[in-house]
């Protein structure tokens, strides 16, 4: 295992929830990070909310990395070109790309069938959680592969296995976060002979802002949630995954999981690291052998 010093690395996505939790682990690990979105200082982006790639930013810079805030919105074809010339300009070369561009929890119409859910909401939701990662693949990927080992993180939510089998509870949920993983799939065919690879990562059941703000916690007393919802239990912070990508960047062996669908409770298991609080929760083994087999929470032998 090598540290990440030297490395260049893009989050896209990064005002909040996974998207820091990576870029501030990156950075713990000395790279230096572009972190983009629309939520500056300046400007708040539609979701009204106080995290800004600013903040990112000094976070990464704070942990031992250099942290470099540009508002990109990703749907924008010309503004995702003009951030890749720069880190090129800048850098000459890009080493990581993550992909966790989302921005659609206030559109979504949970356990509403397709025919009554707003399409424009869900085709909405499609172009952020899709095409967004394909515009920024497109012209990041011919910077990444300049340089071997380059590594390309395509965040999600739940495992190829699980969402093969479970229904996400939305039609367009489904298929956003089904799609992305078939992407990571599909890209590991192409960055193959160039030496790069290609995942899909899922954190477990995140502790983001927002679902910190939803359940009336913070971190220092999230488990204060498990009140009202007794399998926040299992809930992992947005620093667990992180932990996840500074990992799988650092390992020489890396090529050994292109094309695969990953967790950051297997990748925990794996490389070693822990959570905040030194655990290594266990989310999607938990979903199937608790949540789903209906039996009361209880993360004993899960985290």
């Amino acid at each position: 295992m090598t540290d990440l010093r030297g490395k260049i690395a893009l989050v896209a996505g990064a005002t909040r929830g996974a998207g820091r939790g990576i870029a501030t682990e990156l950075g713990a690990a000395g790279a230096t990070v572009y972190v983009t979105g629309r939520s500056t200082l300046a400007h708040r982006s539609e979701y009204d909310r106080p995290e800004t790639i600013e903040e990112t930013a000094e976070l990464v810079t704070r942990a031992g990395g250099h942290g470099i805030p540009v508002q990109v919105d990703h749907l924008d074809p010309a503004q995702v070109e003009k951030l890749v010339k720069r880190i090129e300009e800048e850098q000459g070369r890009l080493d990581i790309l993550v992909n966790d561009i989302w921005g659609a929890e206030k559109i979504i119409e949970w356990n509403v069938p397709l025919w009554e859910h707003s399409l424009e909401k869900g085709l909405r939701m499609l172009r952020l959680a899709i095409d967004t990662h394909l515009i920024t693949s497109h012209f990041a990927l011919p910077l990444l592969i300049k340089s071997k080992n380059g590594l390309v993180v395509e965040m999600t939510d739940g495992l190829a296995e699980y969402n093969a089998t479970n229904y996400r509870v939305s039609m367009f949920y489904d298929q956003a976060k089904t799609s992305v993983i078939r992407m990571a799939w599909a890209l590991a065919q192409e960055l193959k002979p160039y030496e790069c690879t290609a995942v899909a990562l899922t954190p477990g059941w995140l502790r983001s802002e927002m679902m910190l703000e939803h359940y009336g916690v913070h971190e220092d007393n999230w488990r204060d949630a498990a009140a009202n919802e007794p399998h926040f239990i299992i809930s992992e912070s947005p620093r667990y995954v992180g932990r996840s990508v500074a990992a799988l960047a650092q390992d020489p062996e890396l090529s050994r999981w292109n094309g695969r669908s990953l967790s950051s409770g297997e990748l925990a298991q794996v490389y070693g690291y822990t959570d905040y609080d030194g655990t290594q929760p266990d989310c999607w083994r938990y979903m199937v052998e608790v949540v789903d087999a209906g039996k009361p929470a209880d993360a004993e032998g899960y985290r």
